[in-house]
């Protein structure tokens, strides 16, 4: 027998009035983008400054838009193309699931970069503290997917393996959505706050969203193994997932950021601290 923790019984809604109800995903969400935009107020008063913080105001409406309609875009196009082309109405049934990080992400990077331009702000100095809030709505999504009871890890023999209840094989597996939420959300996180107050990068433009796209990409390559392919698409090609193909843009642009940021460091206005390059 192999010894297995048993999966608490969470209900994924908080409360609910009639037909309306809260769940523990959109709480989240929500949570994410609050505490984020409180996080990137504060980012955006250190020097070198690039926004103000009303300007993080007007943009918490913006990257809203962004995680929802990429996340949202982004699950259909990558995961379950051939469904939704076949009833194109689901994609709007945003309350029985189906979101992506990728596209989520991709719909927040359009999001500050027609934001920056529109405000003339210097879209790499705002992307960076953008980018070391990100984790915390990372590290929220994968609590809610384990309290939803879902994207659950490979079949494991490890002490602390979980049976889900959704799982039709029943067999013990890897909480991997805790993982998940231990490095790509507070592993990140410290690792990003770090750099922001202990070391020169925000003074690098891209240094730090290059170090949040090369962190995210290789946390999440690696939890990969460890994670089950998305049962619609399963593998790839051999042991490769969806998860992983993704991913590997967002290393290539991490390093490319990384490696260029001295660079633009020279480039940068020291009286206006702000990057000639968008």
């Amino acid at each position: 027998m192999i010894p297995v923790l048993l999966f608490p019984q969470f209900d994924p809604v908080i409360v609910q009035f009639g037909p309306f109800a809260i769940r523990w995903y959109a709480l989240a969400y929500i949570a994410g983008l609050v505490l984020g935009w409180r996080l990137v107020r504060r980012l955006v008063t250190q020097d070198p400054r690039v926004a103000t913080p009303t300007q993080v105001d007007d943009f918490l409406t913006w990257a809203t838009l962004g995680v929802v309609l990429g996340g949202r875009l982004g699950y259909v196009l990558f995961y379950q193309p051939s469904v939704y082309l076949a009833h194109p109405g689901m994609i709007l049934a945003v309350w029985e699931g189906g979101m992506s990080f990728h596209g989520g992400m991709l719909g927040v990077a359009i999001a500050t970069f027609w934001f920056c331009r529109r405000n003339k702000i210097p879209v790499l100095g705002f992307a960076d503290r953008v980018a070391v809030a990100a984790p915390i709505g990372l590290g929220l999504g994968r609590v809610a997917n384990f309290v939803n009871g879902e994207l659950w890890g490979r079949v494991t023999d490890v002490p602390w393996a979980m049976i889900f209840p959704d799982d039709k094989t029943g067999l013990p597996r890897h909480p991997s959505q805790l993982y998940e939420a231990g490095l790509e959300g507070i592993g990140l996180f410290l690792l990003l706050a770090f750099l922001f107050w202990r070391t020169d990068a925000r003074y690098q433009p891209g240094k730090l969203t290059g170090a949040f796209l090369l962190g995210y990409g290789v946390i999440r390559v690696a939890l990969e193994n460890v994670r089950a392919p998305d049962v619609d698409l399963g593998f790839i090609y051999g042991p490769i997932t969806m998860g992983q193909i993704l991913s590997a843009p967002m290393i290539i642009g991490g390093i490319y950021l990384i490696a260029t940021a001295k660079r633009r460091q020279r480039e940068t206005d020291p009286a206006v601290g702000g990057s000639t390059l968008a």
